[in-house]
């Protein structure tokens, strides 16, 4: 059996139904608990990669000393060509580790459940391909990645974030949104000043649609983990 090394960032920020989803498509997980200090792994070998969000920039090492370490396997996975994943802080980490830049507090702050755009480029990536031109996704940041390495190809955008999604060679991915989660997620964050119920709201209405297409992308992932 294949197997997925997960990287969790932070108590709230596990796998969720990407885990699940992973699972029931064949792949064996591994998660590393990272923030209660559970030791990242130094060599990826020929496991998959996932790394999940977490309230850090990707070089935020004083606050969360394990960033290193996976940064370490970020760049195992792009240079070996190793299926990897990251989720929020973990796209954006695969977007600075391969040559972008990442900024905090950078544009308009995403929250909820928010449209993200298609560019022409996904129809011919294989993670992407034959979606929806706008699907849904939860947002929930403030920092994000404001230039892409030069080889990445583009892949989603919304207008406060340009680089939802891209892809970095043949087989990492990183999207600045939330799939592994769902509209209740929304409930258990921090009132920060916006109106959760409304968020809530919105999400549930938006969830039909959305789960579907996080579904197909989740199980064409773990189809190109397992050909690996």
């Amino acid at each position: 059996m294949r197997e997925v090394l997960i990287v969790q960032n932070a108590a709230s920020g596990g796998p969720r139904r990407v885990g699940d989803w992973l699972a029931e498509d064949g792949l064996g997980l591994e998660v590393v608990r990272a923030f209660e200090g559970a030791e990242v792994p130094a060599r990826l070998g020929e496991r998959a990669l996932l790394v999940l969000g977490g309230g850090y920039l990707p070089s935020d090492d004083v606050r969360a000393p394990w960033l290193p370490a996976i940064r370490e396997l970020v760049g195992q996975a792009i240079d070996g060509g190793r299926p990897y994943l990251g989720i929020c802080l973990g796209g954006q980490m695969l977007a600075e580790v391969a040559g972008g830049l990442v900024k905090a507090d950078a544009g308009e702050p995403e929250n909820g459940s928010v449209p993200i755009t298609l560019r022409p480029e996904a129809a011919a990536d294989p993670l992407f391909h034959g979606l929806p031109e706008v699907v849904t996704a939860i947002e929930h940041h403030k920092d994000a990645v404001v230039e892409l390495a030069e080889e990445a190809v583009w892949l989603a955008q919304t207008e406060a974030c340009p680089y939802q999604a891209f892809r970095v060679g043949a087989t990492a991915w990183g999207v600045q949104f939330h799939p592994e989660v769902g509209p209740g997620r929304i409930m258990e964050w921090d009132d920060r000043g916006f109106d959760l119920a409304a968020l809530h709201r919105q999400a549930l209405l938006d969830e039909p649609a959305a789960v579907p297409v996080w579904r197909e992308v989740s199980r064409r992932f773990a189809g190109v983990a397992r050909m690996s």
